[in-house]
């Protein structure tokens, strides 16, 4: 992990957020002090495949009778499911 001073860091900024998105760390002092980090943010692990969702959408057989939402959680809550 890089350790980088406020002073330098507000010069660098940009450089250093393109560094941070390539996955670096960086470590900010002020006054010699650590007192933030730089890092990436976490992305989702694997994108969602939409055609792969749709075939499986299409293939679920619709319920027997529509209910509204309170009715289908108190359902749920009422028969150890929730």
């Amino acid at each position: 992990m890089a350790r980088v001073k406020l002073e330098e860091a507000e010069v660098r900024l940009s450089e250093l957020l393109d560094r941070v998105e390539a996955g670096e760390i960086f470590e900010i002092l002020r006054h010699d002090k650590p007192v933030a980090q730089f890092v990436p943010m976490r992305t989702s692990a694997k994108p969602i495949d939409v055609e792969q969702l749709k075939t499986f959408t299409a293939s679920m057989e619709p319920p027997d009778e529509l209910v509204d939402s309170a009715t289908f959680i108190r359902g749920m809550r009422d028969t150890d499911r929730y």
